[in-house]
C-alpha cells in the first residue's frame, strides 16, 4: 500500500461538537464506516490528521483527545475499520507546533512511516485549512465535504476551493476517490 486518504476528524468522520472531548459524545457521521471500508478494501491506508486546539488552550487534556480516539477506534472497529495512524496537533493556533493543519509535516510523517507516494494519496476535510495542508503536501487530491464545516467553508473561501473537489459527505467522498482510483489503473 503505496496510498493513503488523510481525513479530518471532526465533521468528516464524526458529528462536529464544539471541542470534543468526553468520548460519550462520539456520533459516527451516516456511511463514514463503509466509505472507509471501501476505501480500504481498494487499498488505501487510513489515516486521522486531526487539530485538537482544546488541548493548547486548557479546555481539556490529551488523555482526553486518546479517549476520544479509543472510542472512535472502537465504534469503527465494530464496523470493520481500521486507522493506520492518527495524528494529533495539540497546540493553540497561536502556539509553535510541528503538525498544526495547515503544515504538512504530519503528511511527510506518514509518507516516511509508511512509505507512501503522496502524489497517489488524498485529503478529505472540512476546512480550509485541511486542504491546504494537503496543498502543501502535493497530494493528488483534496476533497471538502459539506458536512461539519465543510458547507460554510464552501460559502466563505468559494474562489480558493477551485483546486478542490467539494462533496457531500464521506460516502461522497469515497466514491469520487475510488472513480479516480478506477479510471487512473
Amino acid at each position: 500500500m503505496k496510498r493513503a486518504v488523510f481525513l479530518d476528524r471532526d465533521g468528516v468522520l464524526i458529528e462536529e461538537k464544539n471541542y470534543l472531548h468526553d468520548p460519550v459524545e462520539v456520533v459516527v457521521l451516516p456511511g463514514a464506516a463503509d466509505a472507509l471500508r471501501r476505501l480500504h478494501q481498494s487499498g488505501f491506508r487510513l489515516i486521522i490528521v486531526t487539530n485538537q486546539s482544546g488541548v493548547g488552550r486548557g479546555y481539556f487534556s490529551m488523555a482526553d483527545v486518546e479517549r476520544v480516539h479509543e472510542r472512535l477506534r472502537a465504534d469503527f472497529g465494530k464496523e470493520g475499520v481500521h486507522f493506520d495512524r492518527i495524528y494529533v496537533a495539540p497546540e493553540a493556533p497561536d502556539q509553535p507546533s510541528h503538525g498544526r493543519k495547515p503544515s504538512p509535516a504530519f503528511l511527510y510523517d506518514a509518507r516516511d512511516e509508511f512509505r507512501l507516494d503522496l502524489s497517489e494519496c488524498y485529503l478529505v476535510g472540512d476546512k480550509l485549512s485541511d486542504l491546504e495542508c494537503g496543498w502543501n503536501a502535493a497530494v493528488k487530491a483534496c476533497l471538502l465535504v459539506r458536512t461539519g464545516h465543510g458547507s460554510t467553508t464552501e460559502r466563505k473561501y468559494t474562489a480558493r476551493l477551485a483546486r478542490a473537489q467539494v462533496v457531500d459527505n464521506l460516502a461522497a467522498a469515497a466514491g469520487w476517490i475510488l472513480s479516480q482510483s478506477a479510471h487512473n489503473e
